[in-house]
Protein backbone atom coordinates (compact mmCIF):
# COMPACT_ATOMS: atom_id res chain seq x y z
CA UNK A 1 0.00 0.00 0.00
CA UNK A 2 1.16 3.46 -1.23
CA UNK A 3 0.87 6.52 1.55
CA UNK A 4 1.33 9.73 -0.02
CA UNK A 5 3.66 11.95 1.41
CA UNK A 6 5.87 15.94 1.05
CA UNK A 7 9.57 15.15 2.24
CA UNK A 8 11.68 18.22 1.90
CA UNK A 9 15.26 19.16 1.01
CA UNK A 10 17.49 21.58 2.18
CA UNK A 11 19.56 22.91 -0.17
CA UNK A 12 22.20 25.35 1.66
CA UNK A 13 21.49 23.95 5.00
CA UNK A 14 23.11 20.78 4.10
CA UNK A 15 26.67 22.58 3.84
CA UNK A 16 26.01 23.56 8.10
CA UNK A 17 27.15 19.77 8.60
CA UNK A 18 27.86 20.34 12.82
CA UNK A 19 25.29 22.87 13.32
CA UNK A 20 22.42 21.42 10.82
CA UNK A 21 20.41 20.77 13.87
CA UNK A 22 20.02 23.83 14.68
CA UNK A 23 19.07 24.90 11.72
CA UNK A 24 16.41 22.09 11.20
CA UNK A 25 14.95 22.92 14.52
CA UNK A 26 13.99 25.96 13.49
CA UNK A 27 12.64 25.39 10.63
CA UNK A 28 10.57 22.76 11.69
CA UNK A 29 9.54 25.24 14.21
CA UNK A 30 8.56 27.78 11.48
CA UNK A 31 6.75 25.23 9.56
CA UNK A 32 4.95 23.75 12.32
CA UNK A 33 3.80 27.73 13.00
CA UNK A 34 1.85 27.87 9.74
CA UNK A 35 0.62 24.52 9.10
CA UNK A 36 -2.68 22.89 10.70
CA UNK A 37 -2.05 21.33 13.94
CA UNK A 38 -3.11 18.09 13.22
CA UNK A 39 0.04 17.81 10.39
CA UNK A 40 2.91 15.62 11.26
CA UNK A 41 6.20 16.41 10.81
CA UNK A 42 8.90 14.10 11.37
CA UNK A 43 12.82 14.11 11.04
CA UNK A 44 14.48 10.63 9.35
CA UNK A 45 17.93 10.30 8.17
CA UNK A 46 18.42 13.94 6.53
CA UNK A 47 15.02 14.33 5.45
CA UNK A 48 12.08 16.33 6.78
CA UNK A 49 8.83 14.43 6.08
CA UNK A 50 5.23 16.10 6.48
CA UNK A 51 1.98 14.13 6.62
CA UNK A 52 -1.04 16.55 5.86
CA UNK A 53 -3.98 15.54 7.55
CA UNK A 54 -6.37 18.26 5.36
CA UNK A 55 -5.50 20.09 2.61
CA UNK A 56 -2.82 18.35 0.71
CA UNK A 57 -2.58 21.20 -2.12
CA UNK A 58 -3.07 24.10 1.02
CA UNK A 59 0.28 22.37 3.10
CA UNK A 60 2.11 22.71 -0.54
CA UNK A 61 1.27 26.45 -0.68
CA UNK A 62 2.23 27.53 2.54
CA UNK A 63 5.63 25.36 2.22
CA UNK A 64 6.49 27.19 -0.57
CA UNK A 65 6.55 30.71 1.53
CA UNK A 66 8.95 28.62 4.14
CA UNK A 67 12.56 29.93 4.18
CA UNK A 68 15.21 27.34 4.22
CA UNK A 69 13.57 25.04 2.10
CA UNK A 70 15.17 24.47 -1.40
CA UNK A 71 12.77 21.69 -2.98
CA UNK A 72 9.18 20.11 -1.77
CA UNK A 73 8.36 16.41 -2.87
CA UNK A 74 5.55 14.89 -3.67
CA UNK A 75 6.19 11.02 -2.98
CA UNK A 76 4.90 7.88 -2.66
CA UNK A 77 6.27 5.70 0.29
CA UNK A 78 5.74 1.94 0.72
CA UNK A 79 7.18 -0.32 3.34
CA UNK A 80 7.42 -3.09 0.69
CA UNK A 81 10.84 -3.16 -0.58
CA UNK A 82 10.84 -5.81 -2.38
CA UNK A 83 12.29 -5.61 -6.24
CA UNK A 84 8.34 -6.96 -7.85
CA UNK A 85 6.51 -4.30 -5.69
CA UNK A 86 9.01 -1.17 -6.64
CA UNK A 87 8.61 -2.10 -10.14
CA UNK A 88 4.15 -2.90 -9.30
CA UNK A 89 4.34 0.75 -7.50
CA UNK A 90 6.50 1.99 -10.70
CA UNK A 91 3.60 1.37 -13.20
CA UNK A 92 0.93 1.99 -11.04
CA UNK A 93 1.92 5.10 -10.54
CA UNK A 94 2.84 5.94 -13.80
CA UNK A 95 -0.37 5.14 -15.71
CA UNK A 96 -2.58 7.82 -14.89
CA UNK A 97 0.69 9.82 -16.54
CA UNK A 98 1.07 11.44 -19.88
CA UNK A 99 4.67 11.08 -21.34
CA UNK A 100 6.84 9.85 -23.95
CA UNK A 101 10.52 9.99 -22.67
CA UNK A 102 11.15 9.09 -19.09
CA UNK A 103 14.81 8.92 -17.05
CA UNK A 104 15.31 6.50 -13.56
CA UNK A 105 17.15 8.01 -10.88
CA UNK A 106 17.83 5.99 -7.54
CA UNK A 107 19.55 7.10 -4.53
CA UNK A 108 20.20 4.31 -1.21
CA UNK A 109 20.30 5.45 2.04
CA UNK A 110 20.51 2.07 2.96
CA UNK A 111 23.85 0.76 1.17
CA UNK A 112 23.00 -2.96 2.43
CA UNK A 113 20.27 -2.83 0.15
CA UNK A 114 20.73 -6.01 -2.44
CA UNK A 115 21.17 -4.06 -5.89
CA UNK A 116 23.51 -0.93 -6.01
CA UNK A 117 21.74 2.38 -7.68
CA UNK A 118 22.82 1.61 -11.35
CA UNK A 119 21.80 -1.77 -11.12
CA UNK A 120 18.69 -1.00 -10.01
CA UNK A 121 18.24 2.41 -12.09
CA UNK A 122 18.36 -0.11 -15.74
CA UNK A 123 16.10 -2.73 -13.86
CA UNK A 124 13.52 -0.26 -13.24
CA UNK A 125 14.06 1.58 -16.89
CA UNK A 126 13.33 -1.80 -18.36
CA UNK A 127 10.72 -2.81 -16.55
CA UNK A 128 8.89 0.59 -17.48
CA UNK A 129 9.86 0.19 -21.50
CA UNK A 130 8.63 -3.14 -21.23
CA UNK A 131 5.20 -2.77 -19.76
CA UNK A 132 4.14 0.53 -21.45
CA UNK A 133 3.46 1.82 -25.23
CA UNK A 134 5.52 3.57 -27.13
CA UNK A 135 7.63 5.14 -24.13
CA UNK A 136 11.57 6.18 -24.77
CA UNK A 137 14.77 6.46 -22.64
CA UNK A 138 15.96 10.13 -22.39
CA UNK A 139 18.81 10.85 -19.71
CA UNK A 140 19.22 14.32 -21.34
CA UNK A 141 15.85 16.27 -21.44
CA UNK A 142 13.47 13.36 -20.52
CA UNK A 143 9.56 14.68 -20.03
CA UNK A 144 9.47 12.54 -16.69
CA UNK A 145 11.62 12.03 -14.25
CA UNK A 146 11.41 8.62 -11.89
CA UNK A 147 12.94 9.51 -8.51
CA UNK A 148 13.65 6.59 -5.90
CA UNK A 149 14.73 6.70 -2.54
CA UNK A 150 16.02 3.34 -0.83
CA UNK A 151 15.57 3.84 2.91
CA UNK A 152 16.16 1.59 5.36
CA UNK A 153 12.83 0.97 6.20
CA UNK A 154 10.88 2.05 2.83
CA UNK A 155 10.62 2.94 -0.65
CA UNK A 156 10.41 6.84 -1.84
CA UNK A 157 8.79 7.04 -5.42
CA UNK A 158 8.09 10.58 -6.68
CA UNK A 159 8.11 12.51 -10.01
CA UNK A 160 6.55 15.89 -8.85
CA UNK A 161 9.43 18.75 -7.37
CA UNK A 162 7.85 21.83 -6.63
CA UNK A 163 10.66 24.72 -6.14
CA UNK A 164 11.27 26.53 -2.36
CA UNK A 165 12.57 29.66 -1.79
CA UNK A 166 16.00 28.60 -0.01
CA UNK A 167 18.08 30.83 2.29
CA UNK A 168 18.22 29.90 6.10
CA UNK A 169 14.84 29.13 8.40
CA UNK A 170 13.28 32.99 9.77
CA UNK A 171 14.97 33.12 13.41
CA UNK A 172 18.14 31.26 12.50
CA UNK A 173 20.39 34.63 12.83
CA UNK A 174 18.97 36.72 15.23
CA UNK A 175 16.66 39.85 14.96
CA UNK A 176 16.76 42.97 12.59
CA UNK A 177 14.40 46.39 12.76
CA UNK A 178 13.82 46.96 8.95
CA UNK A 179 13.05 50.51 8.38
CA UNK A 180 9.71 49.95 6.30
CA UNK A 181 8.12 52.79 4.01
CA UNK A 182 5.09 52.61 1.69
CA UNK A 183 8.09 52.32 -1.32
CA UNK A 184 9.04 49.80 -3.70
CA UNK A 185 12.37 49.06 -1.83
CA UNK A 186 11.97 48.38 1.83
CA UNK A 187 9.57 45.57 1.39
CA UNK A 188 12.25 43.99 -1.06
CA UNK A 189 14.70 44.73 1.00
CA UNK A 190 12.85 42.71 4.09
CA UNK A 191 12.43 40.09 2.19
CA UNK A 192 15.77 39.50 1.37
CA UNK A 193 16.78 40.01 5.08
CA UNK A 194 14.55 36.84 6.06
CA UNK A 195 16.31 34.94 2.98
CA UNK A 196 19.23 34.87 5.11
CA UNK A 197 17.90 34.17 8.49
CA UNK A 198 17.03 37.30 10.09
CA UNK A 199 13.53 37.59 11.93
CA UNK A 200 12.30 41.10 11.31
CA UNK A 201 10.22 43.95 13.17
CA UNK A 202 9.63 47.17 11.51
CA UNK A 203 9.60 50.98 12.00
CA UNK A 204 7.78 52.97 9.97
CA UNK A 205 7.20 57.39 10.77
CA UNK A 206 4.62 59.22 9.81
CA UNK A 207 3.74 62.83 10.10
CA UNK A 208 0.11 63.37 10.78
CA UNK A 209 -1.23 65.50 9.36
CA UNK A 210 1.11 65.68 6.30
CA UNK A 211 0.72 61.76 5.78
CA UNK A 212 -2.90 60.10 5.72
CA UNK A 213 -4.25 57.02 7.31
CA UNK A 214 -4.06 55.97 3.88
CA UNK A 215 0.00 55.72 3.78
CA UNK A 216 0.23 53.84 7.15
CA UNK A 217 -2.55 51.33 6.44
CA UNK A 218 -0.50 51.11 2.94
CA UNK A 219 2.40 49.89 5.27
CA UNK A 220 0.70 47.71 7.41
CA UNK A 221 -0.37 45.88 4.07
CA UNK A 222 3.31 45.89 3.06
CA UNK A 223 3.80 44.12 6.71
CA UNK A 224 1.47 42.02 6.10
CA UNK A 225 2.63 40.70 3.53
CA UNK A 226 5.96 40.35 4.56
CA UNK A 227 4.98 38.71 7.38
CA UNK A 228 3.61 35.49 5.30
CA UNK A 229 7.89 34.73 4.98
CA UNK A 230 8.11 35.92 8.92
CA UNK A 231 5.35 34.24 10.59
CA UNK A 232 4.47 37.72 12.56
CA UNK A 233 5.81 41.49 12.38
CA UNK A 234 5.30 43.83 14.85
CA UNK A 235 5.58 47.09 13.78
CA UNK A 236 6.56 49.87 15.57
CA UNK A 237 4.79 53.17 14.40
CA UNK A 238 6.51 56.90 15.09
CA UNK A 239 4.69 60.11 14.91
CA UNK A 240 7.79 62.21 13.39
CA UNK A 241 5.42 64.90 13.03
CA UNK A 242 7.11 67.10 15.50
CA UNK A 243 10.72 66.10 14.70
CA UNK A 244 10.27 66.38 10.79
CA UNK A 245 8.15 70.58 11.47
CA UNK A 246 10.83 71.55 13.51
CA UNK A 247 13.82 70.23 10.63
CA UNK A 248 11.60 72.17 8.26
CA UNK A 249 11.42 75.21 10.09
CA UNK A 250 14.82 75.52 10.88
CA UNK A 251 16.94 73.89 9.14
CA UNK A 252 18.97 75.14 5.90
CA UNK A 253 16.33 72.98 3.24
CA UNK A 254 19.45 71.70 1.24
CA UNK A 255 20.09 69.36 4.46
CA UNK A 256 16.65 68.54 4.98
CA UNK A 257 16.88 64.81 3.99
CA UNK A 258 19.77 64.36 5.34
CA UNK A 259 19.20 65.91 8.66
CA UNK A 260 15.64 63.94 8.87
CA UNK A 261 17.44 60.43 8.14
CA UNK A 262 19.93 61.10 11.31
CA UNK A 263 17.13 61.67 13.11
CA UNK A 264 15.51 58.52 11.61
CA UNK A 265 18.51 56.22 12.00
CA UNK A 266 18.43 57.47 15.84
CA UNK A 267 15.45 56.52 17.02
CA UNK A 268 15.34 53.27 14.69
CA UNK A 269 18.78 52.23 16.88
CA UNK A 270 16.85 52.70 20.13
CA UNK A 271 13.90 50.75 18.98
CA UNK A 272 16.28 48.20 18.10
CA UNK A 273 18.01 47.81 21.36
CA UNK A 274 14.80 47.91 23.10
CA UNK A 275 13.44 44.61 20.90
CA UNK A 276 16.61 43.18 20.47
CA UNK A 277 17.38 43.88 17.17
CA UNK A 278 20.92 43.04 16.42
CA UNK A 279 20.95 45.41 12.99
CA UNK A 280 18.73 47.71 11.18
CA UNK A 281 17.89 47.12 7.64
CA UNK A 282 16.79 49.39 5.09
CA UNK A 283 15.90 49.77 1.37
CA UNK A 284 18.72 52.15 0.23
CA UNK A 285 19.92 51.42 -3.44
CA UNK A 286 23.28 53.34 -4.18
CA UNK A 287 23.22 56.17 -5.68
CA UNK A 288 19.27 56.28 -6.75
CA UNK A 289 18.83 59.36 -4.60
CA UNK A 290 20.23 62.45 -2.83
CA UNK A 291 20.56 60.56 0.55
CA UNK A 292 21.86 57.67 -0.87
CA UNK A 293 24.80 58.45 -2.64
CA UNK A 294 28.26 57.47 -0.56
CA UNK A 295 29.10 60.32 1.07
CA UNK A 296 25.58 60.79 2.43
CA UNK A 297 25.27 57.16 3.40
CA UNK A 298 28.55 57.67 5.66
CA UNK A 299 27.30 60.90 7.51
CA UNK A 300 23.75 59.37 7.93
CA UNK A 301 25.31 56.67 9.36
CA UNK A 302 27.58 57.72 11.61
CA UNK A 303 24.94 58.64 14.22
CA UNK A 304 24.09 54.89 15.34
CA UNK A 305 26.80 51.98 16.06
CA UNK A 306 24.42 49.27 15.59
CA UNK A 307 25.51 47.63 12.18
CA UNK A 308 23.18 48.10 9.18
CA UNK A 309 22.39 46.14 6.19
CA UNK A 310 21.74 46.93 2.75
CA UNK A 311 19.81 44.37 0.74
CA UNK A 312 19.30 45.87 -2.44
CA UNK A 313 22.66 48.16 -2.46
CA UNK A 314 23.96 47.34 -5.25
CA UNK A 315 20.68 46.45 -7.15
CA UNK A 316 19.65 48.46 -10.09
CA UNK A 317 15.59 49.66 -9.93
CA UNK A 318 14.40 47.70 -12.40
CA UNK A 319 15.57 44.41 -10.36
CA UNK A 320 14.09 45.48 -6.91
CA UNK A 321 10.73 46.01 -8.98
CA UNK A 322 11.32 42.66 -10.72
CA UNK A 323 11.74 41.17 -7.02
CA UNK A 324 8.52 43.59 -5.46
CA UNK A 325 6.27 42.22 -8.23
CA UNK A 326 7.57 38.27 -7.41
CA UNK A 327 6.99 38.60 -3.93
CA UNK A 328 3.53 40.37 -4.17
CA UNK A 329 4.41 43.56 -2.60
CA UNK A 330 4.46 45.78 -5.73
CA UNK A 331 1.37 47.05 -6.42
CA UNK A 332 0.60 48.08 -2.55
CA UNK A 333 3.81 50.09 -2.85
CA UNK A 334 2.53 52.00 -6.07
CA UNK A 335 -0.42 53.02 -4.25
CA UNK A 336 -0.27 56.91 -4.42
CA UNK A 337 -0.10 58.07 -0.96
CA UNK A 338 2.79 60.19 0.03
CA UNK A 339 4.86 58.91 3.85
CA UNK A 340 7.39 61.42 5.73
CA UNK A 341 10.36 60.75 3.04
CA UNK A 342 8.09 62.45 0.05
CA UNK A 343 7.11 65.24 1.80
CA UNK A 344 9.30 68.56 2.28
CA UNK A 345 11.21 66.84 -0.37
CA UNK A 346 13.22 70.20 -0.99
CA UNK A 347 14.54 70.74 -4.80
CA UNK A 348 18.09 70.98 -4.62
CA UNK A 349 19.24 68.05 -1.74
CA UNK A 350 22.75 67.98 -0.95
CA UNK A 351 24.50 64.88 -1.95
CA UNK A 352 27.73 65.34 -0.85
CA UNK A 353 26.95 66.77 3.00
CA UNK A 354 29.58 67.39 5.12
CA UNK A 355 29.95 66.02 8.55
CA UNK A 356 30.40 69.58 10.66
CA UNK A 357 27.36 71.19 9.08
CA UNK A 358 24.85 68.59 9.96
CA UNK A 359 26.33 68.85 13.55
CA UNK A 360 25.97 72.54 13.54
CA UNK A 361 22.40 72.52 12.18
CA UNK A 362 21.56 69.88 14.60
CA UNK A 363 22.31 72.43 17.47
CA UNK A 364 19.42 74.60 16.17
CA UNK A 365 16.64 72.08 17.26
CA UNK A 366 15.98 70.29 20.52
CA UNK A 367 15.91 67.10 18.91
CA UNK A 368 16.89 64.91 22.17
CA UNK A 369 13.73 65.82 23.91
CA UNK A 370 11.84 65.07 20.52
CA UNK A 371 13.19 61.93 19.93
CA UNK A 372 12.52 60.94 23.42
CA UNK A 373 9.28 62.02 23.26
CA UNK A 374 8.29 60.15 19.80
CA UNK A 375 9.53 56.96 21.04
CA UNK A 376 7.75 57.28 24.34
CA UNK A 377 4.37 57.44 22.38
CA UNK A 378 5.03 54.96 19.86
CA UNK A 379 2.46 52.67 18.26
CA UNK A 380 2.92 49.05 18.17
CA UNK A 381 0.67 46.95 16.15
CA UNK A 382 1.28 43.32 15.48
CA UNK A 383 0.57 41.89 11.97
CA UNK A 384 0.41 38.06 12.36
CA UNK A 385 0.63 35.93 8.93
CA UNK A 386 -2.83 34.93 7.63
CA UNK A 387 -1.41 31.97 5.91
CA UNK A 388 -1.65 30.22 10.03
CA UNK A 389 -5.06 31.14 10.36
CA UNK A 390 -4.19 34.39 12.88
CA UNK A 391 -4.99 38.10 12.61
CA UNK A 392 -3.93 41.74 12.85
CA UNK A 393 -4.52 43.13 15.94
CA UNK A 394 -3.08 46.38 17.49
CA UNK A 395 -1.48 46.55 20.51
Amino acid sequence: MLEKVIFLKYGELSTKKNNINFFLKQLESNIKFILDSEDIILYDCGRMFIYPKNDFQSTLRKLQNVFGIHEINIAYKSLDRSLDALEDNVINLLKDREFTTFKVEVKRSDKNYEYDSMNLRKIIGSYILKHTNNKKVDVNNPEIIVNIEIRKKEVLIYFDKVKGIGGYPVSSLGKGLLMLSGGIDSPVAGYLAMKRGIKIEAIYFESPPHTSQNAKDKVVELARLLSIYNNDIKLHVINFTNIQEAIYKNIPHDYLITIMRRMMYRISAIVAAKVNAKVLINGESIGQVASQTLTSMKVINEVVKIPVIRPVACFDKLEIINLAKKIGTYETSILPYEDCCTIFVPKHPVINPLREKCLEYEKLINYEDLIYESIKNKEVIHIKNEESNTYSDYL
